[in-house]
């Protein structure tokens, strides 16, 4: 258990929802329920032909657009600077990897709504909360909470 001192580390899982109200919301409720440092997760995105051929080799161009215009929303939301970080094309590996090579006491993962989200047809924040952390599920139109 961490101690009131330490800031919980909260990994925030996004891409098209990076920059929405409905992220800066939870990053907001949850920096308003105890200190916490925030990293932004971005997968790169596999585009075409790529994501079936070689997803590995993509551009990193959009993923850093999308820091560039959400680092800011969400640092404003947390009171406190969020640090950025580009991963894998495969949003679960980039998971993986991240919190392999870091250490979180949380997970929050904002997805596009329902009918339109990849992330949700592929279960993700299912095989996410295999990990083992606390994990929280934000759309624009709804947020769960589950843990794990």
């Amino acid at each position: 258990m961490e101690s009131s001192s330490t800031p919980a580390r909260v990994l925030v899982v996004a891409h098209r929802t990076a920059a929405t109200p409905a992220l800066a919301d939870a990053v907001r409720t949850r920096a308003a329920e105890g200190a916490a440092q925030f990293t932004l997760l971005v997968p790169r995105t596999a585009h075409g032909l790529h994501r079936l051929a070689d997803p590995e080799d993509t551009d990193d161009t959009e993923a850093r657009e999308v820091l560039t215009q959400a680092l800011p929303v969400l640092s404003a939301a947390a009171g406190t600077p969020v640090a950025g970080l580009i991963g894998d094309p495969t949003p679960l590996t980039a998971i993986e990897d991240t919190i392999n090579s870091q250490t979180f006491d949380e997970i929050i993962i904002s997805t596009l709504p329902k009918k339109v989200s990849r992330w949700l047809r592929l279960d993700l924040p299912s095989k996410a909360s295999n990990f083992g952390i606390p994990l929280t599920v934000v759309t624009p139109s709804e947020e769960v909470r589950a843990t794990g």
